[in-house]
C-alpha cells in the first residue's frame, strides 16, 4: 500500500477509535485485564493533581499508531491531569538512541516540530534512524537543528534523563509499549483479541477509568469541612 493510502487509512483507523471511546459500555474495571496496580506505589511530581504517564519508544510501531489517538485524547484531558511521556530503551541500542532523540529534541525546543514527524519517517517513510549520525542528518533535513541536537544529545541532562527514565519504567514494571500509568499507583491495561486499533482505543478508555477511579478515591479520603 503507497505511503500517503496507509497514513490515510491509520489516520481513519484512530479517529474512528477516538470516537469509540465515548461510547463503550460503562462497566465495573478488573483487575488484571483492566488495569494492574503499581507495587509500591510511585510518588507523583505533581502533588494535587493527577498524572497519567504513557511509556513509549519512537522505535515501536504500535506507539506510532498510538501517537494520533493520544495526541487527539491529551488534548481534552481536564484541568486536574496532567500528561507525560517517558521514552523507554528497553536495552535496545536502536531505542535507547531514539530514547535520547526524544530528550534532545526536548533540549532543543524542536520536540513539537519533530515529534510526530520522527515517528513518520521510521514507520512510513522506513527510514534507518538507528544512531546519532543517521537521527542528527535527519534533523537537519527536517527543518532542525542538526548541531544543536547533536550537542544536546551527548549532554550531561540528556545523559541523565535517559538513566532516569529506565529507571522509572523498571519501578513501573513496564514490559510491553504503548503503556499508560495513571498517578503512581495504575497501569492501564487492555484485551489485544479484538486488533491493534480497537486494542489502543481501549486501553485509551481504561486510561479514563482509572483517571476517574483516583478522583474518586481522592474525594472520598479528602477530610469534610465540620459543621459549626
Amino acid at each position: 500500500m503507497p505511503t500517503s493510502h496507509r497514513a490515510l487509512t491509520l489516520a481513519l483507523c484512530a479517529l474512528a477509535a477516538v470516537l469509540l471511546l465515548g461510547s463503550a459500555p460503562l462497566r465495573a474495571q478488573q483487575e488484571g485485564s483492566d488495569y494492574r496496580k503499581v507495587t509500591p506505589p510511585q510518588p507523583s511530581a505533581s502533588p494535587g493533581k493527577i498524572t497519567v504517564i504513557e511509556f513509549f519508544s519512537y522505535g515501536c510501531p504500535h506507539c506510532a499508531h498510538f501517537y494520533p489517538l493520544v495526541e487527539s485524547w491529551r488534548t481534552k484531558l481536564p484541568k486536574d491531569v496532567i500528561f507525560r511521556r517517558v521514552p523507554v530503551g528497553f536495552e535496545r541500542p536502536a531505542w535507547v538512541n531514539l530514547q535520547r532523540a526524544y530528550y534532545a529534541l526536548q533540549s532543543s525546543g524542536e520536540l513539537d516540530k519533530l515529534d510526530g514527524a520522527l515517528f513518520r519517517a521510521i514507520h512510513e517513510q522506513n527510514q534507518q534512524l538507528v544512531d546519532e549520525a543517521s537521527i542528527a542528518d535527519w534533523v537537519g533535513r527536517s527543518g532542525g537543528n542538526a548541531d544543536k541536537f547533536s550537542a544536546d544529545y551527548v549532554s550531561f541532562g540528556v545523559n541523565n534523563q535517559t538513566v532516569q527514565a529506565d529507571k522509572m519504567a523498571q519501578d513501573y514494571g513496564i514490559d510491553t509499549i504503548p503503556a499508560m500509568a495513571v498517578d503512581g499507583e495504575y497501569v492501564a491495561m487492555a484485551d489485544p483479541a479484538p486488533g491493534e486499533m480497537p486494542y489502543l482505543g481501549q486501553l485509551l478508555a481504561n486510561t479514563d477509568k482509572l483517571i476517574a477511579r483516583v478522583r474518586a478515591e481522592r474525594a472520598a479520603t479528602r477530610p469534610t469541612a465540620k459543621s459549626k
